[in-house]
Order: C-alpha cells, then structure tokens, then sequence
C-alpha cells in the first residue's frame, strides 16, 4: 500500500503514549454520546454563546441565555471540558471556547459531517454488524425498503435529504472550479456524459463554463426527473439532457453518440459501487468511447490526501456506505481504482491531485 507523507507518517508507526492511547480508547469506547453532547451544545447555541463572549460565561448565564435547566448546562458543560470543546477558569467558574470546540463551531466541513451523520447515518448505524456480514444496506431499513439509499432519496424526510445533499455537494463542488479547466482547458470538452449526475449541479457548471458544450446526464428515472426540476428555466438548461438508466443492470448500455463523444464524467460516482459493479460500468462505457474519449473520475481517494484528518473522514464514509447507502462500496484508494480501470480493458492516463477538499481526477483512455 502507498500513502502520501502525511498518511505514512501517522499510520505505520506507533506515535502514542500508553497513558495517551488508554486515553483514545476510552474516547471511541464513549463515541455515541461525545458526538450527541457536541451536537447539542451547537444545536441549543452553548458554544455560539461561549465564542461570543470575550470574558466567559457561567453557568448561570448559560441557563439564562439558552433557556435550559441548570440540571441540562451542568451536564453539557461538564461533558464539554472532558471532550475538550470547552475551558473552564477555576477562579471565577466562566467557561469559555476551546480550539476544538472553535472548529467543531465554525469549520464547513465539521458542520457538514455533524448534520449528515446525524441525520442520515446515526440510527442506522446500529446495523452496522449486519451489513458488514451480510453485504447490504442493513441500517437503511431504518427508513424504508429500498435495496440502495439512491432509490430512496427523493422519498426520504426532508431534513435527511438535506443533509445527504449536503453532504454530497460540499465535497463535490469546491473542486468545480479547478475540475472545469481541467476538463474544458487542457482536453477542449465540448460533448460529455454526466454518470451519476444527480440534480444537475454539474452539468449546470458545465453549460455555464461553455457555451458550446452538450451534456447527457446518465442516472436513474427517478433521479432524472429531479434533475429535470431543479435545471428547468436556467441559464444553459437546453443543453442538459437526461437518459434513464439503472447503472446496476449489467444489461444497461451506455447511448451510442453520433459524431463521437469528448468526455465521460464520474464525480464521486464510483465509490457507489463494489469493486465488481465499477468494473461493469466502465465496461460499458469503453463501448461508448473511440480513441479520442476520456473518462474523467473524480474521487477522494483515501491514499492521496495531504493531511490526515481528510483520510479519516473518507475511511469513516466508507462505513456509512456499508450501513447506509448499498452494503458494497467504499471511499477507495488509488491502487484499487486503477485495478479496476485495467480490468475493464482501459488505462490511466494521468491523475491530478489536490483539487477542492482532497479530490483527484483519474484520466482514464482505451488501451
């Protein structure tokens, strides 16, 4: 396995005290309850209170600020020290913000990972052993029968469709922009297929970056038809079409372009899919490429990341695909992802790193 330095530094040596891993221990041993506390203490506004507050507050003032019992701060803020969101001054008993509860307070990412984990993953979590065993989406019965969460999506709650497009998006479209010149810049795109393509973000920036450029989205009925919704009246919407299409059905053929195709992009796509399942659909769309196309895969692979908190999100994401989302995918890392583009008869061509929030572009030609 190669890592990049960040990731080789942190997991291939012990770098821990025994006092400090005991302590580590404890802490995943308590989990549950540390993100519920943390969460609470954003929800019912105790730590916007503390960072506001040049001198601290105590915990009456906390009582009368929030509205919540003595017996409820005592508790948050209790937790809070020992979680170390919150600092405590001996003398005068005024609490105030911590690095840490700094970050979990203001840093988009964090917010994000809070609202989906606790919207869309926390409960189902609990079947986590079952997928794991049984190579299914055990947790998402949580919500209701569907084999994968993207049947379920336009049927899901409201707040749990808004985080997992949260989610979804705030990963995706902080690499837009460097992801468009690459695309459109050094391989003059102008006919692409949006794999996966979701509400149409995508294909929205592509027709606004071009004027000249055509996109297919490739995705299924039902997430078409949102697609259709949320482009309809917008700049360059004439130029987005949608095909129908159950990505799962080995059957299922990409649509033949006539005059050939530019481009195929699959933006955080693959990882929705096992390892057998990437390699059928890249079969398939090798069929639909000449000499001239290019697959562009753009994914947060877990090896490339340049510092280690992003590894450990994307290897955690990995887990809520198994509980949630199909029981068989996984955030994967780049010696996975090529032999996967191999078998399917394909080769990298090159790969470009560190665009957005840790994502990589793989180019991948026919042979």
């Amino acid at each position: 396995m190669k890592l990049f330095p960040a990731l080789e530094k942190a997991y291939t040596k012990e770098t821990l005290s025994a006092r400090e891993a005991q302590a580590k221990a404890e802490f995943i041993a308590w989990g549950p309850v540390v993100f519920q506390a943390s969460r609470l203490m954003i929800k019912f506004g105790i730590l916007d209170l503390l960072r506001d507050a040049d001198k601290g507050l105590t915990r009456q003032e906390l009582c009368d600020r929030t509205g919540l019992s003595d017996y409820a701060v005592k508790c948050l803020t209790e937790a809070g020290l020992c979680i170390g969101t919150i600092l405590v001054d001996t003398e005068t008993d005024r609490f105030t913000l911590s690095k840490t509860g700094w970050f979990l307070l203001n840093d988009p990412a964090t917010r994000v990972n809070i609202d989906f984990n606790h919207d869309v993953n926390y409960e189902g979590w609990f079947h986590l052993e079952e997928a794991l065993k049984e190579g299914r989406p055990a947790g998402l019965e949580h919500f209701g029968s569907w084999p994968t969460v993207y049947e379920a999506l336009s049927e899901l709650p409201p707040q749990v469709q808004k985080s997992w497009f949260g989610f979804d998006h705030f990963y995706s479209d902080t690499s837009f922009p460097e992801a468009l010149e690459i695309v459109f810049g050094k391989y003059h795109t102008r006919s692409l297929y949006d794999v996966g393509g979701n509400t149409g973000k995508w294909a929205l920036q592509c027709v606004g970056h071009d004027d000249q450029v055509e996109v297919t989205i490739l995705d299924l009925p039902q997430q078409i038809k949102m697609m259709e919704a949320n482009t309809a009246g917008k700049q360059g919407a004439e130029r987005i079409k949608g095909y129908g299409i159950n990505l799962l059905d080995t059957n299922a053929l990409f649509p033949q372009r006539e005059g050939g195709l530019d481009a195929i992009w699959m933006s955080q796509f693959l990882d929705c899919f096992s390892g057998e399942e990437i390699v059928s659909i890249l079969t398939r769309a090798k069929n639909a490429m000449t000499a001239d196309t290019r697959i562009f895969i753009m994914e947060t692979l877990w090896d490339r990341q340049r510092f280690e908190p992003a590894a450990f999100c994307l290897t955690m994401t990995s887990l809520y695909f198994t509980a949630i989302a199909n029981g068989n995918s996984k955030m994967y890392n780049t010696e996975d992802m090529t032999n996967y583009v191999h078998a399917a008869g394909l080769e990298v061509e090159t790969i470009f790193d560190g665009l957005g929030q840790g994502h990589s572009i793989m180019v991948v030609k026919k042979k």
